[in-house]
């Protein structure tokens, strides 16, 4: 048997391959260190967010894409700026609720060989070579997340940021999972962690399950709305640092 390994790391230079030379660590640690700043400065001045998470996938004929559009739309009528990872799919979507009804409509776009790409319903992005940054984005400028159908991506954005609040790293924001015929199975499992223990029941009230976007506009209002506020001191621009809003 051959001890070759059948799937080869197909970037030899990555990060997760170990040990590096130690100027190499360095220079990705700066590398990231940059990425973290330019999205700081350029969403210094957006919120206040909602960010919405699915997939990437569904074409504008679905109708989780015209959900997507719906909620987009609701959100940007509430005040909220409508924040997506800027690609394709649910996230064109939700930016084209937002940016046809007037409202304010940005993306954190994930650089990657194929399918990603930034959509035309964004008055701004930035583009991220990191997920891992791309995500911290996502989390820090939003008062709640919309989860709407996606995959490994989108379940992986859903549980990270209930992760955040489990653990007390980020506020208790509102998370409302829309469509509970899709989340079915997946919502039938977080019970059965809390039958098992290996969550306590009140995590599971951090989710909001509804399959209308009456309900979500209803349930931010006051989970998000009147709890936090929708109107938080705006930092000034500063000249100095080429900043505007």
């Amino acid at each position: 048997m051959s001890n070759k390994n059948p799937y080869p790391l197909t970037r030899p230079d990555t990060f997760l391959e170990g040990p590096q030379d130690r100027f190499k660590e360095l220079w990705f640690t700066l590398k990231v260190g940059y990425h973290f700043i330019r999205g700081f400065r350029k969403l210094h001045f957006v919120g206040p967010c909602v960010t919405v998470f699915g997939s990437a996938r569904f074409k504008p004929e679905n109708p989780y894409y015209q959900q997507g559009v719906a909620v987009g739309k609701a959100l940007s009528d509430m005040g909220f700026t409508v924040m997506t990872g800027g690609g394709p799919g649910i996230m064109e979507a939700a930016n084209k609720g937002a940016f046809e009804a007037g409202g304010y409509s940005i993306g954190c776009n994930i650089v990657l060989p194929k399918e990603q790409h930034e959509n035309p319903y964004l008055h701004k992005w930035i583009n991220i070579p990191y997920f891992f940054v791309r995500k911290f984005l996502l989390l820090k400028y939003s008062y709640a997340f919309v989860v709407l159908p996606g995959g490994m991506g989108t379940l992986d954005e859903l549980f990270e940021s209930v992760t955040l609040m489990q653990t007390g790293k980020i506020k208790d924001f509102p998370i409302v999972v829309v469509s509970k015929d899709y989340h079915a199975e997946i919502l039938d499992h977080v019970d059965v962690m809390v039958q098992e223990g290996t969550i306590s029941p009140e995590d599971k009230d951090l989710l909001f399950v509804t399959d209308s976007v009456e309900d979500m506009v209803q349930h931010l209002k006051v989970n998000a709305v009147a709890r936090f506020g929708l109107v938080r001191k705006q930092p000034k621009s500063r000249w100095w640092l080429g900043e505007s809003r």
